[in-house]
């Protein structure tokens, strides 16, 4: 059986799955816990999402660019001007969980 590495053993535990059993327990004990931190939403997902999931044509769902697709943060850029909010494609990156860009954001701190 293979071992694990020491450095694979000095690794912290992740702290989401920390959180996980603290919520579980605010669960049971009656009190309203949105699971935001480990990738639950709070609001129900559009049917129109859905519905194109169901009848997608495709093979393989492939992960998007790192830095999302050019074309939707081109599109952010148009929604945040009406805010007068000017950034560019290269100022935004997509991301669908909070742990990567706190992460990031941490190395230029």
């Amino acid at each position: 059986m293979p071992e694990i590495s020491v450095r694979g053993l000095e690794m912290p535990e992740s702290p989401i799955r920390k959180l996980a059993p603290l919520a579980a327990a605010a669960k049971k004990s009656g009190v309203k816990v949105y699971h935001l931190n480990i990738g639950q939403p709070d609001l129900p997902t559009p049917q129109c999402g859905l519905d194109a999931l169901k009848n997608i044509d495709r093979n393989i769902l492939e992960y998007s660019p790192s830095q999302g697709y050019l074309s939707y943060r081109e599109k952010l850029c148009t929604f945040y001007k009406k805010f007068n909010i000017n950034v560019t494609p290269d100022d935004i990156i997509i991301t669908l969980v909070a742990l990567r860009p706190y992460s990031i954001l941490s190395w230029h701190v």
